[in-house]
């Protein structure tokens, strides 16, 4: 890699300028999390031809919508008039049924979810006259088909489509402070950043994009999924006073395996020679850190207690249904029955292995419960019930 950074901050702001002729960039917080990407894009993610141009091209994309959607909500009034009426966010440690539960719950008719085509592509904002049909659901879809020619393994451990609901990440990615970038790329300096940053002007950021994607297509209550939301529940509450939280468990080494052969997996598009030891490593740090965040956090606010609920990955697996259920009485949100169909229907056409077996194992990462099982000691003992027997699989 040359010595002189080749990502400059100024260019790619320019680059999206020209794109989209907008200039106006709102909130200058993002400016700060775009430069300790790039700082650790050039120093630490060994970007492989390929990877430096996706990941210029993926900056100046996100770069594009954040000002094609201040342009739009400047346009028109009605977008910021929008209300965010008690978001459910699901939560929890990757792998952990975040998102098969996720989708689930979007095949609810009061709900709806940010869809992967409406986040890569948001302006205009989907109209329900269009919203399956629109002509930015096949470019988005080619996207993907290109993605699986140089990774075909990826979709065999997280499946993505542009009708599918999407992870917040890639709302906050174009806020610069998302762990998307650090799941794509080997940043470990931003991600510590992240993991220490005030998020509260990324979830302002979060609840506009909620108010632009919904300004024609408004349903009685967002549905929204990211395990990395857990170390950020104070910048969610205070934009989000009135939200529920759905958090998932399983035995976290077998998480940390898992997740572990996802990054790997999705590093090695982009990022030369990384070591699948640091990879896991990494994950374990960071993880085991935004565990602790959310456990303390949720201790030092009891009155926030009938706001979440805790659900078992193995008990999912055994009847989702049954879970879904559980949590709709726990928020008393109505399950109609055709809610329930949809989600019956959903379940029984979506098999797990759709794409291949995920295959992994914990050696193959350096993953011992000696050297890294201890870190997960306070979450194993706090959520042993939920724990019980998710640990392969």
């Amino acid at each position: 890699m040359n010595a002189e950074p080749r990502f400059d901050p100024e260019r790619l702001m320019a680059a999206a300028e020209q794109r989209t002729g907008h200039s106006d960039w709102g909130d200058p917080g993002f400016r700060t999390g775009l430069e300790h990407l790039i700082d650790s894009l050039e120093r630490e993610a060994r970007l492989s031809e390929l990877g430096r141009y996706a990941t210029g091209e993926a900056m100046i994309s996100r770069l594009a919508n954040r000002l094609d959607i201040i342009a739009y909500r400047k346009q028109r009034p009605a977008v910021e008039a929008q209300t965010i009426r008690r978001p459910l966010f699901v939560l929890g440690l990757p792998r952990t049924g975040t998102t098969i539960l996720h989708e689930v719950l979007a095949q609810d008719p009061d709900h709806i979810s940010p869809l992967h085509w409406q986040v890569m592509k948001p302006v205009p904002p989907p109209h329900p006259d269009s919203i399956d049909t629109d002509p930015r659901i096949a470019e988005v879809e080619a996207q993907l088909d290109a993605f699986d020619q140089i990774s075909p393994n990826f979709k065999t451990i997280h499946e993505m489509g542009a009708r599918l609901p999407t992870e917040c990440l890639s709302i906050l990615a174009m806020y610069f402070t998302s762990d998307e970038w650090s799941a794509t790329y080997y940043v470990p300096t931003y991600r510590r950043w992240c993991l220490d940053h005030d998020m509260h002007g990324a979830y302002r950021w979060h609840h506009q994009v909620l108010q632009h994607l919904q300004v024609d297509c408004a349903r009685p209550r967002w549905v929204l999924k990211s395990p990395l939301h857990l170390p950020y529940l104070q910048a969610i509450f205070d934009e989000y006073p009135d939200a529920s939280i759905v958090w998932t468990h399983r035995e976290p080494m077998t998480v940390m395996a898992s997740v572990s052969s996802l990054a790997q997996t999705l590093r090695a598009t982009f990022n030369e020679g990384i070591d699948p030891k640091l990879t896991a490593q990494g994950e374990v740090e960071h993880l085991s850190q935004a565990l602790l965040r959310g456990m303390r956090w949720r201790d030092a606010h009891p009155e926030r207690r009938h706001q979440f609920i805790d659900l078992g990955f193995a008990e999912m697996l055994r009847d989702l249904p049954g879970e879904g259920e559980k949590m709709y009485a726990h928020f008393c949100f109505e399950l109609t029955a055709e809610a329930r169909r949809r989600m019956e229907n959903y379940i029984r056409n979506r098999p797990r292995d759709k794409h291949g077996v995920h295959s992994y194992s914990a050696a193959q990462f350096g993953l011992s419960e000696a050297q890294h099982g201890v870190v997960f000691a306070p979450y194993r003992e706090r959520f042993a019930n939920f724990l019980a027997g998710s640990g392969t699989g």
